[in-house]
């Protein structure tokens, strides 16, 4: 988000020079530099003791890739909370492992997806309503599932790497 605006007094923004940032978006009023703000989110590869990893299928997003767990992290959420809380409601597994792998930025959605593999017990799953289907996966087979260069591309091919 870019604010033209400030959140707190309704004042047109103008640019000032903050330190080494360059021109941000100031009110004059507040006496408040208002920096641009985007999204934080989650992106995981669910994998199992089986190296295989869980693929999403869900319409909204794709109708003819896989996708990988991802979400939203709520106000006051740790980012490994939100993969746990995550994969359960996506797919009903619980999270036995988690290793950050690293961090996306995201321009098209404003958005800083940070990638983790998680690591879960096989068993069958629960999918909410936001997923359509969803699958275990060889690692051999996933990549070809995802768009190539996608985040979740990304991460399922260095999970897959480093394994």
């Amino acid at each position: 988000m870019r604010f033209i605006y400030c959140p707190y007094c309704g004042n047109k923004l103008t640019h000032k020079e903050i330190g080494d940032e360059g021109l941000i978006p100031y009110c004059s009023n507040c006496e408040i530099p208002l920096w641009d703000m985007f999204t934080t989110s989650i992106i995981a590869a669910v994998v199992n003791e089986n190296g295989e990893i869980a693929l999403l299928r869900q319409n909204y997003v794709s109708a003819t890739k896989y996708v990988c767990v991802a979400g939203i992290m709520k106000i006051g959420e740790a980012a490994e909370d939100t993969v746990i809380r995550e994969v359960r409601e996506e797919i009903g597994l619980r999270v036995k492992e988690l290793h950050f792998i690293k961090s996306y930025p995201y321009e098209k959605k404003e958005m800083l997806m940070l990638g983790y593999k998680a690591v879960v017990e096989k068993e069958e799953f629960t999918i909410s309503e936001e997923v359509d289907s969803v699958e275990w996966v060889k690692f051999e087979k996933a990549l070809n599932l995802l768009r190539e260069g996608s985040i979740g591309w990304q991460l399922v091919k260095t999970v897959i790497n480093e394994r």
